[in-house]
């Protein structure tokens, strides 16, 4: 399975041509694609959130918060 990943990252990466053969049986089928990006996308978003709020000023982080609340609840931002 880890051999299949990396392969399709190879792939999604440019860093293997599609056209290049690939080892006997390695051929990844789509659902396994799927659950390696969506394992990926994952990863990275469960880092991103906490990664973006740490850099993010107290103030920053309020408006943010603020236009949030008013795009849940039909509200208009505040200016």
């Amino acid at each position: 399975m880890n051999e299949t990943a990396f392969s399709v990252i190879a792939q999604a990466t440019g860093q293997v041509a599609k056209d290049e053969p690939q080892a006997e049986g390695l051929e990844p089928d789509k659902d396994t694609i799927s659950a390696v990006m969506a394992a990926m996308g994952r990863r990275g978003g469960l880092m991103g959130g906490k990664a973006r709020a740490e850099k993010l000023s107290p103030r920053t982080r309020k408006a943010i918060a603020k236009k949030a609340a008013a795009a849940r609840w039909g509200d208009k931002p505040p200016k």
